[in-house]
C-alpha cells in the first residue's frame, strides 16, 4: 500500500511501513468494533436462555445500540469540534472496553442492555470518525483499497470475531464471549495510540454542512440505499441462528462453522466490491440479496442449499459497507468526515430498525417472515439502482 505524500495536516510525511500500519490498525478498530455490536447474533439462544427473556426480546442487543449510533455519529464530529482524531478513536475504543466488560458481568438483561446503550456511543463515534480517514493516511490513488482495507474490519468480524464469540460462549458461556470483545478492545487501543499519527480535524463539521449535503440528490440516493439494503439485511441476519437451526440437517452445533463460511464469503465479497465502481455494484448486490433471501425462506428442507445461499448471502452483503461509503464520497468530495457521519447514522439506525422489525416478525410470524421482509428490502433498493443514474 503505497503512502500520502503528506502528513493529514502539516506534519512529517507518513512511511510506506507506517501508512500501513495506520490502515491496518484502523482496520482492527472497525474488526473490534463490529464484533462487539454483531456479538448477540452468535450468542443470541444463550444469552436468552440464560437471561430469561424470548429470542425476540434478546434482540434488543443488537436494536439499542444502533439507534444510540445513529444519533451518535452524525453529532460526535461536530461536537469534538478540532479535537485530534486518535485521541478521539482511542477514548472511544477504551469506553468500548468497558462496556464490553460490564456486559460480561451483568447480573440481569436491563444492565447488559445498558451496557450495550454505551456500545451504541461508541460504534456510532468510531464509525463518524474511521470511515473516512483512509485519504489521510494513503496516496489519492492508493485511496480505494484503503477503504475496502479499513471495511474489511466488517466482514473479517463475520468470520472471526462473531463466530469466535459463538464458538467461546458455546464451550465457556456467553459470558465470555464479552469478556473476550472487551479485552480485545484494550488491546486495539494501545495500538491506536501508538500507530496512528497525530490526526487534527480538517475543519469542524458543523450542523449547517450536514444539510447542506442532504440537499445533494446523489447523497439522498446513497443514503436510501443503506437504510433500504441493511435494515432488510438485518431484519435477517439478526434471527439467521434460529433461522439455521430449523433448517432440516443442520444441527444448532454447525452453526457456528456456517457463520465462518458466511464471513469468508463476506471478506471476498468486501474486496471484490472494493474494485468495482459502485454505480455497477450495487444493483448486483440488491439483486442477490432479493433473490437469495427470497430462496433461503423456500429451502428449509435442503441443508445443502440453505449452506450455498449463505454463502451467497454473505458475499452480497461483503460489498454493501464499502460501496454506499464510496458512493456517498463520491457525492460529497469536499466533506468526506461529513458524509461519513450521515452514512454511519443510517446505518445503524438501518440495523436498530432491521432488528426490531426483525423481532417483530420472528415473534409473529417465525423465521420465513424475516428473510421475507429482507428480500422485499432487497428488492426495493434495486428498483433505486435502476432509477438513479448516478453512483
Amino acid at each position: 500500500m503505497d503512502t500520502i505524500t503528506e502528513a493529514a495536516v502539516g506534519g512529517a510525511p507518513l512511511s510506506p511501513a507506517r501508512s500501513r500500519a495506520a490502515v491496518l490498525v484502523v482496520a482492527a478498530t472497525t474488526f473490534g468494533v463490529v464484533t462487539t455490536e454483531m456479538l448477540p447474533v452468535g450468542l443470541l439462544s444463550p444469552l436468552g436462555d440464560a437471561l430469561g427473556v424470548s429470542e425476540g426480546t434478546a434482540g434488543l442487543a443488537v436494536t439499542l445500540p444502533g439507534v444510540v449510533a445513529a444519533l451518535t455519529a452524525p453529532l460526535l464530529p461536530a461536537l469534538a469540534g478540532r479535537a485530534d482524531r486518535r485521541t478521539l478513536l482511542v477514548a472511544l475504543v477504551l469506553l468500548l472496553a468497558a462496556a464490553d466488560l460490564v456486559s460480561a458481568l451483568a447480573p440481569g438483561f436491563g444492565v447488559l442492555l445498558g451496557a450495550r446503550l454505551v456500545v451504541g456511543v461508541c460504534i456510532g463515534g468510531v464509525w463518524a470518525l474511521a470511515a473516512g480517514l483512509a485519504h489521510r493516511l494513503v496516496r489519492a490513488e492508493a485511496v480505494g483499497r484503503a477503504t475496502a482495507v479499513v471495511f474489511s474490519g466488517i466482514a473479517v468480524a463475520s468470520v472471526v470475531g462473531v463466530p469466535a464469540g459463538a464458538l467461546i460462549g458455546g464451550l465457556a458461556g456467553w459470558r465470555w464471549g464479552f469478556a473476550a470483545v472487551g479485552l480485545l478492545a484494550l488491546a486495539v487501543a494501545a495500538l491506536l495510540a501508538v500507530l496512528l499519527p497525530p490526526l487534527p480535524a480538517e475543519r469542524a463539521v458543523r450542523p449547517a454542512q450536514l444539510r447542506a449535503l442532504l440537499r445533494l440528490r446523489p447523497v439522498r440516493v446513497g443514503l436510501a440505499l443503506v437504510l433500504l439494503l441493511v435494515t432488510g439485511h438485518f431484519a435477517a441476519y439478526t434471527y439467521v441462528r434460529p433461522v439455521l437451526e430449523r433448517v432440516d440437517g443442520i444441527s444448532p452445533d454447525a452453526v457456528s462453522g456456517l457463520l465462518l463460511l458466511y464471513g469468508v464469503a463476506g471478506v471476498a465479497g468486501n474486496f471484490l466490491a472494493g474494485a468495482t465502481p459502485a454505480r455497477r455494484a450495487l444493483p448486483v448486490i440488491s439483486g442477490l440479496l432479493a433473490t437469495v433471501l427470497a430462496l433461503l425462506a423456500l429451502a428449509r428442507g435442503s441443508a445443502g442449499l440453505s449452506i450455498a445461499l449463505l454463502a451467497v448471502w454473505g458475499l452480497a452483503y461483503g460489498g454493501v459497507s464499502v460501496t454506499t461509503q464510496t458512493w456517498l464520497q463520491a457525492a460529497a468530495p469536499r466533506s468526506p468526515e461529513a458524509a461519513s457521519s450521515l452514512l454511519v447514522g443510517v446505518f445503524n439506525a438501518a440495523i436498530a430498525l432491521g432488528a426490531a422489525v426483525g423481532g417483530a416478525v420472528v415473534n409473529g410470524t417465525g423465521e420465513t417472515g424475516v428473510l421475507a421482509v429482507g428480500a422485499g428490502l432487497a428488492g426495493a433498493a434495486l428498483l433505486v439502482t435502476m432509477r438513479s443514474p448516478r453512483g
